[in-house]
C-alpha cells in the first residue's frame, strides 16, 4: 500500500476573494464634466471592463471549482467535501492542483465525454484515466525537485532560443535569398534540421505537407509513449486500451493542437509578451497615477458638478509656474538620492542573504553541464570518485541572449566589447579579489540567490498555470483546429479563431513592441517613439512563421523531457518497453 500523498496544512489555501460593492453604496460615482480626451478614455475603460468579467467569470475560483466536480466529481456532486478529497493529488501544492484539475476537466468534456458518455453515464473509466494522470504529474514532480533548473533555465533553453534567432536572421538575410534562390523556411531547414518538420511543407505540393504532418504526428506518439512507458505502473502500462487513449490525448491535444499549434503561433508569443510586459510594469509601478490622485482630492461639491472645480476661473499663476529653479534641483536631487539608496540596500541585503546560503558546490542543484577548458572549475567534497563541474552563473546563455536580441554586436559594439572584458575579469582573472563571478563567488551566489527567491517561487506557477488555461481553452472549451497547415507569414487566407487576420496580426505586433518600448526611459531614446517601435517591430519578426517556431518549440520541448526522464535519451520506445516487460 502506498502512503496518501501529503498535502499542505489549510492555511496555505487561497483566500476567498472580497466581494464586490453594492451599487448602492454610500459613496456614488461623481459626476463631472469630462473632455472629450477624458470621455474617450472613459470609453476604452468601460469597454475592458465590460471584456475582463468575461476572462474573470471562467478562472475565478468558484467557476474552476464547479467546473470540476461539474466533469470530475459529476457522481459526487452533492458530497460537501473539498476537491482534494474527492480526487488524487496532482503535485503537493493545492492551488497548482486547482488548476491542472481544471486543465484536466476541459480535456475529458471535450475529448472523452464527447463519445463516451453516448456509450454510458458510468464515471469509472474517466476515474481510471484521472488516476493515471495524476500518477504521472506526481512522478515527474519527483524528478524535477531532482534535475538541475538553473542550468534547464538559464542556459539551456536561452540557447535555443538564441540558435533560433541566429539562424532566422541568416536564412532571412538579403546576401543569403539572393545567393541561394529558395525559400526562407528551406535554408532554416537546412541550418538547423528536425525530423518531425521534414520535409519542409510546400504550399504547391500536397504530398509534402501530408508527409511533414504524419512525420510529426509520428514524433509526437513517440514522445508521449517514451514518457508513459517510463512513469506508468505495470499493470497501467500492459493496458493497451487505456495506454492508447491516454497517450492519443497528450499527443493530438496537448502536442499537437497546444504546444505544436497554438503556441507556435506568432500572435500568441507576441500576447505572451505583452502579458509579462505588463506583469513587470504592474509590478514596479504605483498603482494610481497622478492624475487618479488630482481627481480624489477634489471636494465632494466639485465631483458632483454642483461646483466650479478650483483653477477654472482663477487667474493666479500656478504653483508650478512660482516654483523655482532650485526647489526643482533640490527635489530631483532627493528623488535620485531615495532611489540609489533603495538600489544600495536591495544589493547589500541580497549579498548578505547569498553569503549566508550554502555554496552551490554542496548544493544538490550545482550545475551538471560540462564546461569549456578554460572555464574554472570546483570539485564537490561531496561526491567522491566524480567532479561535479559548476559553471559561473555569468556563463549561462541567458546573458548571450540578451546581447542577440539587442544585436549589441552591431548596434554598440563597443558595448559588447566592454562586457566581454568586463565578463572576463570577473570569472577569469588572475587576481583572486577580483574574481568574485566565479563559480562559489560572491557574486555567483547573488545571481544564484536572485533566481532562487524569485524565479523558483511555488506561488508563480498557479498564476501561470491559470494565464495559460485562459489562453490555450478559452472559456474552458477546445477550440477546434483550422484545416490549413502552417499558412506562410503572406497568406491572405480568411481570418478564423486561431489564425487572425493580417491586420490584426500587425496590430498585435504593434501593441507588443509599444509595450517593451514603454519599458526604456525617455532620456535614454535618442530618437522619436515611433522609431523605436517600429524597429522593434522588425525584431519581433523572427516569431512571425509557425513552422520555424516549431522547431524552437520541439528542440524546447526534447530538452526538458530529457532532463526529467533521461532515459529517453538513452533508448528508444521499444527498447524501454522491454525493460518494463511490456510487449509494445
Amino acid at each position: 500500500m502506498t502512503q496518501p500523498h501529503l498535502r499542505p496544512p489549510t492555511t496555505l489555501q487561497p483566500q476567498p476573494k472580497a466581494n464586490p460593492t453594492s451599487s448602492s453604496s454610500s459613496i456614488a460615482h461623481p459626476i463631472s464634466i469630462r473632455t472629450p480626451q477624458q470621455s474617450r478614455v472613459s470609453s476604452e475603460n468601460r469597454q475592458s471592463s465590460s471584456r475582463a468579467p468575461l476572462v474573470e467569470e471562467s478562472t475565478s475560483e468558484k467557476a474552476t471549482t464547479n467546473l470540476i466536480r461539474r466533469v470530475l466529481c459529476s457522481q459526487q456532486s452533492s458530497d460537501p467535501r473539498p476537491i482534494q478529497e474527492l480526487l488524487p493529488p496532482l503535485s503537493s501544492s493545492n492551488e497548482t492542483d486547482l488548476q491542472l484539475y481544471a486543465i484536466i476537466a476541459i480535456l475529458v468534456k471535450e475529448l472523452v465525454y464527447s463519445w463516451y458518455g453516448k456509450i454510458t453515464p458510468d464515471q469509472a473509466f474517466v476515474e481510471e484515466v484521472v488516476r493515471i494522470i495524476a500518477h504521472c504529474t506526481r512522478a515527474l514532480e519527483g524528478r524535477l525537485r531532482k534535475i538541475d533548473l538553473e542550468a534547464l533555465v538559464l542556459d539551456e533553453i536561452p540557447q535555443l532560443i538564441e540558435n533560433h534567432i541566429l539562424t532566422y536572421r541568416s536564412s532571412h538575410s538579403t546576401t543569403v535569398l539572393q545567393q541561394e534562390h529558395r525559400n526562407p523556411r528551406s535554408i532554416y531547414h537546412a541550418l538547423a534540421p528536425h525530423t518531425a518538420l521534414s520535409p519542409v511543407p510546400d504550399p504547391s505540393s500536397e504530398d509534402s505537407i501530408s508527409r511533414q504532418l504524419k512525420n510529426e504526428s509520428d514524433y509526437r506518439q513517440l514522445l508521449v509513449q517514451g514518457t508513459l512507458a517510463v512513469l506508468l505502473p505495470t499493470e497501467d502500462l500492459e493496458n493497451v486500451c487505456l495506454r492508447t487513449l491516454v497517450a492519443d490525448v497528450f499527443a493530438e491535444t496537448i502536442l499537437g493542437n497546444s504546444i505544436g499549434g497554438k503556441v507556435c503561433e506568432s500572435w500568441f508569443i507576441w500576447t505572451g509578451i505583452t502579458k509579462l510586459v505588463e506583469a513587470v510594469k504592474a509590478s514596479v509601478s504605483p498603482r494610481a497615477t497622478g492624475e487618479e490622485m488630482e481627481v480624489d482630492t477634489r471636494s465632494r461639491l466639485e465631483k458632483f458638478g454642483l461646483l466650479s472645480e478650483r483653477g477654472q476661473h482663477d487667474t493666479r499663476p500656478s504653483r508650478d509656474g512660482q516654483r523655482s529653479a532650485f526647489s526643482e534641483v533640490f527635489w530631483r536631487v532627493v528623488q535620485y538620492g531615495y532611489l540609489m539608496m533603495v538600489s544600495v540596500r536591495f544589493v547589500v541585503i541580497g549579498l548578505v542573504a547569498s553569503w549566508s546560503e550554502p555554496r552551490r558546490s554542496s548544493s544538490s542543484s550545482s550545475w551538471q553541464a560540462a564546461a569549456a577548458t578554460d572555464s574554472p572549475i570546483v570539485k564537490s567534497p561531496q561526491a567522491p570518485g566524480h567532479a561535479v563541474i559548476l559553471r559561473p552563473m555569468l556563463d549561462s546563455k541567458i546573458f548571450s541572449l540578451i546581447s542577440t536580441i539587442l544585436d549589441l554586436s552591431f548596434r554598440m559594439p563597443w558595448l559588447s566589447g566592454w562586457a566581454a572584458l568586463l565578463h572576463h575579469h570577473l570569472t577569469r582573472s588572475a587576481i583572486g579579489l577580483l574574481r568574485v563571478g566565479a563559480a562559489d563567488g560572491l557574486l555567483d551566489q547573488y545571481i544564484h540567490h536572485l533566481f532562487t527567491t524569485h524565479l523558483l517561487r511555488s506561488s508563480l506557477l498557479p498564476p501561470l498555470l491559470a494565464t495559460l488555461r485562459t489562453t490555450l481553452f478559452p472559456r474552458n472549451a477546445l477550440l477546434t483546429p483550422t484545416p490549413s497547415p502552417f499558412p506562410p507569414p503572406s497568406s491572405s487566407s480568411q481570418p478564423s479563431p486561431q489564425h487572425p487576420s493580417p491586420s490584426q496580426l500587425n496590430e498585435i505586433k504593434h501593441q507588443t513592441a509599444s509595450a517593451l518600448s514603454s519599458l526604456l526611459p525617455s532620456k535614454v531614446l535618442k530618437t522619436s517613439s515611433d522609431e523605436v517601435v517600429q524597429e522593434i517591430e522588425t525584431e519581433l519578426e523572427v516569431w512571425n512563421d509557425t513552422y520555424l517556431n516549431k522547431h524552437v518549440a520541439f528542440r524546447i520541448l526534447e530538452a526538458v523531457l530529457v532532463k526529467l526522464i533521461p532515459e529517453m535519451g538513452e533508448r528508444g520506445v521499444g527498447e524501454l518497453m522491454e525493460m518494463r516487460g511490456v510487449v509494445s
